[in-house]
């Protein structure tokens, strides 16, 4: 009798392919989890990844959705424009609730992934249309379709899974590739180039200012020293250069993961904030709360969700400020943040921050 032992048995409806080489006994880089990849053919993986609180590769696990459905509140026939479409995760729950005769206008600027998603939700909905753009864009597609406004917009400002678990986009500290960090690759320059032009006091102000990291000096300064004998071109030079810069060693990082498994990367502060510089996305959060007010119907929705401090106060500030003015009726007066289940099977969300306000 065969011996599946050290495999899985045939499945006389999976068609054979040999499984991919890597080293060890389970795939750890991204493009080796073919299994992740194609989790419609092996529906156990999903579960198996889950339950040790991961992200399947290529996928996006939407954050605060429950939360996002019940603050928004969308209904039958509502316009909503998700802003940031990614994956698709609170654009698919939003189109079971608004029905058929409702309409979902998805935005990204991610041109991989937006082809993607579209071909994954157009699957099972007819109603939604995609554009290429960033979410500051959303008020073009109402003048291009002569519309008077949406029921509902959203805006979730992270990175999405997708992107920080592809080494070849360079987003992540945890996988070794190129510094790029564009999420549209129409922009010219990427977070290598960002590292060599910004002088060591730029540098320390938007690590202090952008994520509130505590090293933003010595880290600036490593950077500068660093890239006047040679480049910083890869994700893992800048990582080993934040290590040193903040006194630590690889031992010492394992034996306090070892201790707190949440604990933050050391260099996870300055990757966000090298992100943030790459897309401009201080400025494009800026240019949609600006125009927001005037892309919603009465008493229409927004909801945004942020990852760092810096976001979160021009959100609030926005916000409250329209309150203010009159151009909102209402606004939360606390962020809404993941609970301990959500944080333990998705830690990623676990600095989500969510606000929404009400148009008057």
């Amino acid at each position: 009798m065969p011996d599946f032992s050290q495999g899985d048995a045939p499945n006389p409806d999976r068609p054979h392919r040999r499984r991919p080489r890597y080293r060890g006994t389970h795939p750890r880089h991204f493009d080796e989890r073919y299994k992740e990849h194609q989790a419609e053919t092996y529906p156990e993986i999903v579960d198996a990844v889950r339950a040790r609180g991961a992200t399947l590769a290529g996928t996006h696990v939407p954050v605060l959705l429950a939360e996002v459905m019940a603050a928004l509140a969308p209904a039958e026939g509502d316009r909503i424009a998700d802003a940031t479409l990614g994956y698709g995760g609170h654009a698919a729950e939003f189109l079971k609730h608004i029905g058929p005769t409702g309409w979902l206008f998805g935005f990204d600027v991610d041109a991989a992934q937006l082809g993607r998603t579209q071909q994954r939700l157009a699957a099972s909905f007819a109603n939604i249309s995609v554009h290429r753009s960033h979410f500051a864009g959303i008020g073009k597609i109402l003048a291009a379709n002569s519309l008077d406004g949406y029921d509902i917009v959203l805006a979730d400002l992270g990175v999405s899974s997708m992107q920080v678990d592809d080494p070849t986009r360079g987003f992540s500290y945890k996988h070794d590739g190129l510094l790029d960090m564009r999420m549209d690759m129409r922009r010219s320059r990427t977070a290598a180039d960002w590292l060599a032009l910004l002088s060591a006091e730029e540098l320390a102000k938007a690590l202090a200012e952008l994520a509130d990291e505590p090293d933003h000096a010595r880290i600036a300064e490593a950077i500068v020293a660093r890239r006047d004998r040679r480049p910083i071109r890869r994700t893992s030079e800048l990582v080993e250069l934040i290590f040193r810069a903040k006194g630590l060693t690889r031992r010492m990082w394992r034996e306090q993961t070892g201790r707190d498994p949440h604990a933050l990367h050391p260099a996870a502060k300055t990757f966000q904030v090298l992100r943030i510089l790459v897309n401009d996305e201080l400025e494009s959060l800026k240019g949609l709360l600006r125009i927001a007010p005037t892309c919603l119907r009465a008493g229409g929705r927004i909801g945004i969700i942020s990852f760092h401090s810096g976001e979160d106060r021009l959100v609030e500030r926005a916000f409250r400020d329209g309150v203010e003015q009159g151009l909102y009726a209402a606004c939360s007066d606390e962020p809404i943040t993941p609970g301990p289940r959500e944080r333990f099977d998705n830690p990623r969300s676990r600095s989500a921050r969510f606000r929404w306000a009400r148009r008057s």
